[in-house]
């Protein structure tokens, strides 16, 4: 059975890898990455689901906006690896991302998905008309749930990154590493 567990820095390389398998390089094109790049998850929203010592989910929030001065959050990806799916993983990280942004004070968690699978969860399309993305995805698949009633009446324009900034790495520390070929990536991926 999966434990749930916030996710840890030493956790990156294995969430990586994980997030590979289920998606492969497509997720560096889809037009929420564009709203996750270079940037920091939302503090304390980034879980992990474990068996034994391997990861075999995740789910991260990111600091968002639901058009102007409307803070959100904005949920993805979520992943399971194809061997671990089908075991109600991917709910269990669900229900621990939506309680923990609800118990943090957020208002509203977005993702772009499949309305069947996120409406058991209280996603819908129902505010999410008058927002937009900035590139392509499908209207349809924009959701929202509110963690507070309201949160999202009158909602309208462009969902926009609010995040913090992911740290660069120093150039000398760097140069130094590549010098003794221990560069992998210069730069984290934010997934």
């Amino acid at each position: 059975m999966a434990a749930i567990r916030q996710e840890k820095i030493s956790d990156f390389d294995a969430r990586e890898a994980l997030l590979d398998r289920a998606y492969g390089d497509v997720r560096f094109a889809k037009t929420s990455e564009r709203l996750r790049e270079d940037r920091l998850p939302a503090a304390g929203l980034s879980f992990v689901a474990t068996e034994g010592r391997a990861i075999v989910g995740s789910v991260r929030l990111w600091d968002v906006t639901a058009g102007p001065g409307r803070p959100a959050l904005l949920l993805g990806p979520l992943a399971v690896s194809p061997e671990h799916q089908g075991k109600g993983i991917g709910a269990k990280l669900m229900k621990q991302a939506i309680a923990a942004a609800r118990m943090r004070g957020h208002g509203a968690i977005l993702l772009v998905g499949d309305a069947p699978y996120y409406g058991r969860f209280g996603f819908s399309a129902a505010k999410t008309g008058l927002l937009w993305m900035p590139g392509p995805y499908q209207k349809d698949r924009l959701l929202a749930l509110e963690l507070a009633a309201g949160a999202l009446d009158g909602a309208r324009g462009m969902i926009g990154a609010t995040g913090r900034l992911a740290p660069k790495p120093e150039l000398g520390a760097l140069v130094a590493a590549a010098s003794n070929g221990a560069v992998k990536s210069p730069t984290p991926r934010a997934a």
